[in-house]
């Protein structure tokens, strides 16, 4: 795959760099096989900052209506947003024009189903035929559907978070922050958010209007800058978002970055406090969160990666809480969809109740060191590089859920093609980094084969 010119269609829906993998006719072809898919009805639609989601929403758009759709469009939002504003509007599906946190030549097309959640991974199969077939549902001139606007969907959102949290626990407590909204489109509700739980908060970046200030993965090479701002700025906490917000991380007030992998645990580590309940991770999230849940009497369950995957397994199990590690909280009584702003009300709760800070309270976790890396690798050569890792390690367990996991008593690995990229990502986590770096560095070096 040559990642400039190729269009990676999923399941998820569509990504591709702007003008070149992808273009107005295969938005417009995509969202004509989503309406489709559904034979009409209400669609909402939104998109992230990105200056590029203004031409693709219009090629949006035209399929929809093609299609018989009435779109209800909320504008720039998050993408859990769109998940509520599915629900709160009774609509049969909804499409985020948003490449999450793909750097910002990138974009694409992220589709949701009734239930308001990321499509599932069968109902996506059929949309992704319909675009590759080019089966395609035009409705008579008498029959095409009509835009609307509905742009109440961030207020919905946010007092659905404070209904969860405590508010005014969290007000007495006095807390102060630092937000990182980098111009992706969770920087007004975010801003709402924390002014609602009377947060004092400097925000940086915060129009959603896709100008990028780094890189937009929130990840601790990126957000370098970000931790020194922490600091001059007096905040006890800094929160970082991705462009579509979905995804959170966090800094201490030492400017330190806890990063994503702990988002869900101290998350999950204050509902648990509230209710016990089985709870959902994916089986590149960190074993981190399963003590907790042991410490709770709870059970975890893993899943293969996937916001639908993760979402699937809660309703299956009537989980209290969900996610991964890469910053994403799914809090069903918000939401099925990777949430960053029930995320930060159930971080500042915690600190709030507890008294402690969040270096305190990142300190009293389990310990371990887990280390993310990706490899260009044709998909067609994964089958003898799994082989070659089970002979490598012939001592491991085997599980082939998702790609290939090996476990060991203290470590595992995990190495799988990535739903959105021409990469393989290979993560491992083990008691000391240079461990899980090890493993990591092992993958790479069977890659010479």
């Amino acid at each position: 795959m040559n990642a400039e010119t190729d269009l990676i269609v999923s399941v998820s829906g569509i990504r591709g760099i702007v003008g070149k993998a992808l273009t107005p006719a295969a938005a417009l072809a995509f969202a004509q096989a989503l309406g489709s898919h559904t034979e009409g009805g209400t669609m909402v639609v939104s998109r992230d900052g990105r200056p590029s989601g203004i031409m693709l929403r219009h090629a949006v758009l035209a399929g929809l209506t093609a299609a018989g759709c009435e779109v209800h469009d909320i504008g720039v939002a998050p993408t859990p947003t769109v998940g509520l504003a599915v629900r709160h509007r009774q609509a049969v599906g909804g499409i985020q024009i948003t490449a999450s946190h793909n750097p910002a030549p990138w974009n694409g097309l992220k589709l949701f189903g009734p239930d308001g959640r990321v499509l599932s991974a069968a109902e996506g199969r059929r949309v992704q035929a319909r675009f590759e077939s080019g089966t395609i549902r035009y409705v008579p001139w008498d029959a095409v559907g009509t835009v609307q606007d509905y742009r109440e969907a961030e207020e919905l959102h946010c007092h659905r978070v404070l209904e969860q949290i405590d508010v005014p626990r969290i007000r007495a407590a006095g807390l102060r922050a630092f937000l990182d909204a980098n111009g992706g489109a969770g920087g007004p509700l975010g801003c709402r958010l924390l002014q609602a739980l009377q947060v004092e908060t400097t925000c940086r970046g915060g129009e959603a209007n896709g100008v990028f200030l780094h890189e937009p993965e929130p990840t601790a090479d990126n957000l370098r800058d970000i931790g020194p701002l922490v600091v001059a700025h007096h905040a006890d906490i800094g929160f970082a978002l991705d462009p579509d917000a979905d995804r959170l991380a966090l800094i201490d007030e030492t400017g330190r970055y806890i990063g994503e992998e702990l988002t869900l645990a101290l998350a999950m580590s204050f509902r648990l406090r509230q209710e016990r309940g089985p709870v959902v991770i994916n089986m590149s999230t960190s074993r981190i969160n399963e003590d907790i849940a042991a410490k709770y009497g709870c059970t975890c369950h893993r899943t293969a990666v996937g916001e639908a995957n993760v979402a699937d397994k809660m309703l299956e199990v009537d989980a209290l809480l969900g996610g991964e590690g890469n910053g994403g909280v799914l809090d069903p009584r918000v939401g099925l969809v990777r949430d960053p702003f029930i995320g930060m009300g159930l971080v500042l709760n915690l600190m709030a109740e507890t008294g402690r800070k969040l270096s305190e309270l990142a300190a009293e976790l389990p310990v371990y060191h887990i280390v993310k890396d990706k490899y260009t690798v044709p998909r067609e050569h994964l089958p003898k590089l799994y082989e070659l890792l089970i002979q490598r390690w012939p001592e491991a367990a085997v599980n082939r859920l998702d790609g290939l996991r090996l476990d060991w008593p203290d470590r595992w690995l995990h190495v799988r093609p990535s739903n959105t990229e021409p990469i393989i990502r290979v993560i491992a986590e083990a008691p000391q980094q240079t461990e899980a770096a090890e493993l990591c560095q092992a993958v790479g070096r069977l890659l010479q084969f």
